[in-house]
């Protein structure tokens, strides 16, 4: 189990974007060949047991010619977007805070369609054991919290609530984020291991299933409903594959959609047979317990204030300089096309 104690973590949320830069800004940036008609192959990183939403658009046929290569799997976002970033990979999703700060620091980024949120179904929980005597944010000075990775998602919502609840900054830190791989997180907690486990979608509802765990917050009691990340792509690779791009985001936007309006025992038995069918030896049963990708608006669209949010927690914080980001200039939605509704394919 990997580690931090609450001066490393500062200076690691300070290098998140730096290290990406100074790859960004190299020739690697912008990924795979483009010639005339651009690249048809989409390199990407999954997630472990999971299914994300361009493997569920590629299997549904939403991709159309467009083609992903799978080149192995990871459990941070922020590792995510400094691959697309570096060019090792030609997409990664993230938090959208992380995407502000790797922009901030001048990575060659835009953020082009939603790709998860919270919602009733859709939300990270922060629980704790039953008999645990934690019960407030002042319970949790001294104090363990496994996520998934540092920098990201889990630890900005922690911090937000460790605010509201009236904690000094000296106090918050004093509350110790921990590293830990999301299929191990309930298990850390149960051992005791760590005092408090943030676990979303299917993870946290097998958690949930097996009893002896008491829910201390959620980010939707904090926030709401929200899209909370994005998909990004380096300016060079939109630049040389537009129509590639179009096709990707057109494609993951009708799977959110598609998502939405099925029948949920349908997509669980499709995301169970694209697991199957890519032979990595991953247990299926979590995704019983899927129920929603949690996106806020159709087809992914990105909305100024999903970003705007985080580009102002982290300027009130210290984390960027204001002046370095622009709102305009970290999204688009120009691919993001309308496609006329169709009925997915019923199985490949």
């Amino acid at each position: 189990m990997s580690t931090l104690s609450p001066l490393n973590r500062r200076h690691f949320l300070g290098l998140v974007g730096l290290s990406a830069v100074a790859a960004g800004c190299g020739t690697a940036a912008g990924g795979g060949p483009s010639g005339k008609g651009g690249t048809k192959t989409l390199r990407y990183q999954g997630w472990t047991g999971q299914v994300t939403v361009p493997e569920l658009a590629e299997d549904l046929g939403f991709l159309r010619d467009v083609k992903l290569e799978w080149v192995g799997n990871t459990i941070s976002g922020p590792q995510d977007i400094q691959s697309a970033a570096t060019g090792e990979t030609d997409f990664g999703g993230a938090f959208n805070g992380a995407v502000v700060k790797l922009a901030a620091n001048g990575a060659p980024i835009k953020s082009v369609i939603s790709y998860y949120g919270s919602d009733e179904n859709a939300y990270s929980g922060y629980y704790v054991r039953a008999d645990s005597p934690i019960r407030t944010a002042r319970d949790l000075i001294g104090k363990k919290v496994g996520m998934n990775t540092l920098g990201a998602h889990s630890e900005a919502m922690l911090d937000i609530y460790l605010q509201r609840s009236g904690l000094s900054a000296a106090d918050a830190d004093k509350v110790e984020p921990l590293v830990v791989p999301p299929v191990n997180t309930e298990q850390s907690l149960r051992q005791k291991q760590i005092d408090v486990a943030v676990l979303s979608g299917v993870l946290r509802d097998k958690a949930l299933a097996g009893g002896g765990l008491r829910q201390l917050f959620t980010d939707h009691q904090l926030l709401g409903s929200f899209s909370a990340g994005t998909y990004v792509m380096t300016e060079r690779f939109i630049r040389q594959n537009p129509d590639t791009v179009r096709t990707f985001v057109t494609g993951v936007g009708r799977a959110l959609d598609w998502s939405r309006t099925t029948p949920r025992a349908e997509v669980i038995a499709r995301m169970t047979r694209i697991v199957k069918k890519r032979g990595r030896n991953e247990d299926t049963g979590t995704l019983q317990y899927w129920k929603s990708y949690g996106v806020a608006e159709p087809g992914g669209r990105i909305t100024g204030e999903e970003l705007r949010l985080w580009i102002d927690w982290l300027a009130d914080r210290g984390d960027i300089d204001r002046g370095r980001v622009r709102l305009d200039a970290l999204y688009t939605n120009d691919f993001n096309t309308p496609a006329p509704a169709s009925p997915a394919p019923s199985g490949r």
